[in-house]
């Protein structure tokens, strides 16, 4: 159960033949091969079709699994016999000269030759959305998209040796994790294994000994015994439902790399996530002009400075939707935008020299630099405009608040989950942005500077605050743990490295494909198309109902409630049997007769179904619910008519009637139990396994060790 699904054929096989319960249920039907009561062997085709359907279906899921892939493109222009013609991408070979035009996506890496202007997405290397201008001689990687301009280049890398084929690899890197369930399910095993052999050897002897059965029937009874105990198909079907949502999840490009993880998204409750890249987009719009003179042609410079250049970027995609382009001017000189000059450059004939770039950087005037910052502090971007070294005004932008952020945040308060907001801006602004957003709780901000040492203090005022600014990274992680102390699951969506410490510490870290490889590797879930929307898709089906995570885990507590009330009476049957010196209630066949029927059957339909249901925290608690209650029923109702039918001198074979008959209405019990609410699909369920087992047990009497029924009727009266 550990690990990803994307595991080689053979370790998927091994894994599901060489477990230590199909190792028992081997022993065990060796025991029955040697008694000579082959019948009661039928177990072993449930433990063998178990194994065959678990194979199956990761195997299934691994197509999926090993089908992701960053890059989609499947063509590329390749240069051959003095021409640029489209081929597969896997005919590409190092050495070989390919041309890239706008919205191409690099399906290899490279190194450009020359360019046109090319400017790329490099999002998956440097988890930043804005554009890369390429010149000769730079690396472009795989996964990359062409934004503006084209280019040629080499081919460097093909095949396994691209930067995203590594990506998706890393990504699937085994790793292992621990859950409450899990926890659960393994200190069950555990108990049960060290009870397994001890139990099974006084109970033959007893069997034998006390009991004075044969040494054929003392085999069989004991062999009931403990593979009644064995909860064999529990950790199968936890094993594929796990895997199964791992392939549901991939098809909604999210790439599980925990198995367990599903488990911590089901129970999350709090979430904690960065600004940039979740809750805006990384583009800019133009909200406002502010005049800083009396100049008022402002306008129609911006015009001319947005189209002045081939080359684009997030900022002057920004003024071209807003302004028109301004016909007519003629451009003396013009400087592109620089990260180091941090403003572009036109000279216009006739009019002079026009800036447009970062405030700080054209000017030292300080009233001007503070009204700068008071946009600033409001979540704004604000450019200064300037002619001939004078300030002419501010072109005031804004990050453009993805268009279903509101409705992300609506459905993750819909399923009472608190969002916290760590950001390493400052506070005020991210607040503006989160209320913006849609997250009128965003309004309760603080600077993280300001947040106590003590995780003690931090817990106190945590609930206090939805935003929290200037957040380093290990006071991002001090945040998750605080909130986790609180007993809080808590799920973390960051992309950069500053998000690493938190993503660890997180119950379910979660990144996003375009963010750093740090952040990565270290997430339980990667999001390939990078869009904190998609949260939604992956915590919910269809039309924002209860997410993937939520029905599964739902659904293993169902199942794990039927199979731990069989290994529960089982081992009280065993241990009062033991003291009473009476033979055991049920033969193997019996059991598989139940265990088939109330559990085997009805744990698979429940383990795949759809639902809506929460899922409260305490695993185990809320199994043993369910399952003890029944296991004291069961064993109650044997008990009694075993000591009735002495009583009554009841034959055995009318003992063992009534056994099989008193068990199977107690376990059907338990399956109503378990399904109810009860649905259409339950209640279809319900009465085609009684039904299954009443025919066998009207038609097949002998078969299953029990009298006919109409014999049991006139016995009793």
């Amino acid at each position: 159960m550990k690990g990803t699904a994307s595991r080689s054929r053979w370790e998927i096989i091994s894994s599901h033949i060489f477990t230590y319960f199909n190792f028992l249920n081997l022993v065990l039907a060796g025991l029955i091969l040697v008694s000579g009561q082959y019948k009661n062997m039928l177990f072993m085709g449930i433990v063998i079709t178990n194994a065959v359907i678990g194979i199956g279906q990761e195997l299934k899921v691994k197509r999926i699994i090993d089908a992701l892939s960053v890059v989609t493109a499947t063509k590329a222009r390749r240069y051959k016999n003095g021409e640029f013609c489209k081929c597969d991408i896997e005919l590409l070979q190092e050495g070989d000269t390919v041309q890239f035009l706008l919205g191409d996506q690099i399906p290899v890496d490279c190194e450009i030759l020359e360019t046109d202007g090319m400017e790329v997405n490099e999002s998956l290397l440097t988890g930043e959305s804005l554009a890369v201008q390429k010149r000769k001689g730079d690396f472009v990687y795989s996964g990359s998209d062409v934004v503006a301009g084209s280019a040629v280049a080499k081919v460097l890398h093909t095949g396994e040796e691209n930067y995203a084929t590594q990506l998706v690899k890393k990504a699937k890197t085994k790793r292992r994790a621990t859950s409450e369930m899990q926890d659960a399910i393994g200190k069950i095993i555990k108990y049960v294994s060290y009870a397994l052999i001890p139990i099974g050897l006084l109970l033959f002897f007893i069997q034998r000994y006390s009991a004075g059965n044969t040494l054929s029937d003392s085999i069989v009874n004991m062999v009931a015994g403990v593979i009644g105990m064995i909860p064999e198909g529990l950790v199968l079907l936890t094993s594929i439902s796990f895997i199964l949502g791992v392939g549901r999840l991939a098809k909604k490009n999210a790439l599980v790399q925990e198995m367990e993880a599903i488990e911590a998204l089901a129970r999350v409750d709090g979430l904690c996530l960065d600004k940039t890249g979740t809750i805006t987009t990384g583009d800019l719009q133009v909200e406002e002009l502010v005049p800083l003179s009396e100049e008022k042609d402002m306008k129609e410079i911006l015009g001319i400075l947005a189209y002045a250049f081939e080359e684009t970027n997030a900022t002057t995609d920004a003024l071209r939707r807003y302004f028109p382009e301004t016909k007519g001017a003629s451009v003396a000189e013009k400087v592109p935008f620089s990260s180091s000059r941090k403003h572009m450059r036109v000279t216009i004939v006739g009019k002079g020299d026009y800036r447009l770039g970062a405030p700080e950087y054209l000017t030292e005037n300080g009233k001007i630099l503070a009204r700068a910052e008071v946009y600033a502090a409001e979540g704004m971007r604000v450019l200064l405009l300037t002619h001939d070294k004078k300030e002419v005004g501010f072109v005031v932008l804004s990050d453009i608040i993805k268009a279903d952020a509101a409705e992300t945040f609506a459905f993750f308060r819909d399923k009472n989950v608190q969002i916290k907001i760590l950001s390493g801006d400052n506070p005020l602004t991210v607040s503006v942005v989160g209320v913006r957003a849609g997250l009128p709780e965003a309004k309760h901000y603080i600077d993280a500077r300001e947040l106590p040492e003590e995780e003690e203090e931090l817990q106190k005022i945590i609930g206090k605050y939805t935003v929290f600014g200037r957040v380093s990274p290990e006071k991002k992680q001090a945040i998750v743990k605080a909130l986790e102390a609180e007993g809080n699951v808590t799920g973390m969506v960051g992309d950069g490295v500053n998000d690493v410490l938190a993503l660890k510490d997180a119950d379910c870290g979660i990144a996003m494909a375009a963010g750093s490889d740090a952040a990565k590797q270290i997430a339980h879930i990667v999001l390939l198309d990078s869009d904190f929307s998609a949260m939604t898709k992956v915590v919910a089906e269809g039309r924002r109902v209860m997410g993937e995570g939520r029905t599964i885990i739902s659904n293993i507590e169902r199942v794990s409630a039927l199979y731990l009330t069989k290994t529960i009476y089982s081992i009280l049957l065993c241990i009062i049997y033991i003291i009473l010196r009476k033979s055991y209630p049920f033969i193997p066949i019996q059991l598989s007769l139940i265990g088939g029927t109330a559990i085997g059957i009805p744990s698979f339909v429940l383990a795949l179904e759809h639902h809506e249901e929460t899922i409260p925290k305490g695993f185990l608690r809320n199994v043993l619910r369910v399952s003890l209650p029944a296991a004291i029923c069961m064993v109650g109702s044997l008990v009694a008519i075993t000591l009735v039918g002495e009583w009554f001198s009841l034959s055995e074979l009318i003992l063992s009637t009534m056994h099989l008959i008193a068990g199977g209405i107690v376990s059907f019990g338990v399956l109503v139990a378990v399904c109810i609410p009860m649905s259409r699909v339950r209640f279809a369920l319900c009465l085609t396994v009684i039904g299954i087992f009443v025919g066998a047990i009207l038609l097949l009497p002998g078969f299953f060790g029990m009298a006919p029924i109409m014999h049991l009727i006139m016995t009793l009266l």
